[in-house]
């Protein structure tokens, strides 16, 4: 279980991680969204142990990982751009790997490397972006690690190996009790993905809860009138988030079951009304821009 109490972080002025707190249980799927300059990445470093925290805390099954080689073990993360020296190539990094971590399976590393169509002994710096991610793929699922961080693991990879890489993530977190943590600015594919998301911008969490019951929280609604209500607030006792006017039609996101607002908009007498969940895509927008970003142009 990882337990993260008034966590802090920053750089020069900025401060990238702002008294965060928040438990992940052992064996579920989190994902990590957020603004640019949000904080994921650097949560992604603390949790890994790759930066030593400000103030407040961070531990995994009862241990910091900073400094703590043993709790590393068991621990994996695969940065937005890692790191390979010149020389480095699947087979010698496998080889450093064995040594370093614990749960390290040939049999899993041999699987893995029928699958990728990746050269073992190819130098990694001469990859593809996407062959690159690939490479870091097969290594870290090798490790067996009982945490994985990935940042931007979408990034550069085609639709097949998507499919293949949530196949396999899912597979080891059945298999192994595996707890998983990806940062990601590509929601569609957390969408099936994770079943929990949380949200960070300017350092602070402003958002934690399970998928399924944060798709349920909000619909997107669109009303059509032949005369607009001539009434002060017209969609006054609906939590709307969002809302967009072209001529008598509005597009409305509202935050509530539809039991919550559909009598209150049928009252108005409108001639259509359609009511849809958003995706996760269309919540971190609407969300986004309940706490000033500025989505004026997506919207």
């Amino acid at each position: 279980m990882i337990e993260i109490q008034n966590l802090t972080k920053s750089f020069d002025k900025v401060c990238a991680v702002n008294n965060l707190s928040m438990a992940v249980d052992s064996g579920s799927i989190v994902g990590l969204v957020g603004s640019n300059g949000g904080g994921k990445s650097t949560l992604l470093r603390l949790l890994s142990g790759v930066f030593a925290a400000d103030s407040g805390s961070i531990t995994i099954d009862g241990q910091t990982l900073y400094n703590n080689a043993a709790a590393k073990g068991v621990c994996f993360f695969v940065p937005d751009f890692p790191f390979y020296y010149d020389r480095s190539t699947i087979n010698n990094t496998a080889s450093l790997y064995r040594d370093l971590y614990p749960n390290w399976s040939e049999q899993r590393f041999a699987s893995l490397c029928s699958m990728f169509p990746v050269g073992k002994n190819d130098k990694i710096i001469n990859m593809s972006k996407g062959m690159q991610r690939q490479a870091a793929i097969i290594l870290a699922l090798s490790t067996c690690p009982k945490y994985l961080f990935m940042d931007e693991i979408f990034d550069g990879l085609d639709p097949v190996m998507r499919l293949l890489l949530k196949k396999l993530v899912i597979e080891q977190v059945a298999d192994i009790g595996m707890t998983v943590i990806i940062a990601s600015h590509n929601l569609r594919e957390l969408e099936d993905l994770c079943d929990r998301v949380c949200l960070l911008h300017n350092g602070i969490l402003l958002l934690d809860s399970d998928a399924d019951a944060l798709r349920g929280k909000f619909r997107k609604v669109q009303v059509a009138f032949s005369q607009i209500p001539q009434v002060q607030n017209l969609f006054e006792g609906i939590n709307v988030v969002n809302v967009w006017q072209n001529g008598n039609v509005f597009n409305l996101t509202i935050k509530g079951g539809e039991a919550d607002f559909m009598p209150r908009l049928e009252a108005l007498d409108p001639v259509y009304i359609s009511a849809m969940p958003l995706s996760l895509e269309e919540i971190f927008i609407s969300e986004m821009g309940v706490y000033g970003y500025d989505v004026r142009l997506v919207l």
